[in-house]
């Protein structure tokens, strides 16, 4: 849920992160700021992926039920 949230939120991720501490969206940003990199692209790819695989799961768990 914190991963969920930490993407909705980015600007209060972005105004409450300790020195040192890096979050996925503040990475991410960090990247974009340069440049669409290859990685970017992955990274976006696999969170893509791996999101409907987690929804195709939870769909077949309440169809089942």
């Amino acid at each position: 849920m914190a991963f969920t949230l930490s993407f909705d939120d980015f600007l209060i991720t972005f105004f409450t992160t300790g020195v040192g501490t890096d979050t996925l969206p503040l990475k991410i940003y960090s990247m974009i700021k340069f440049g669409v990199s290859p990685e970017i692209h992955a990274l976006s790819t696999i969170m893509l992926v791996v999101t409907f695989i987690l929804v195709m799961l939870f769909f077949h768990k309440t169809v089942e039920s």
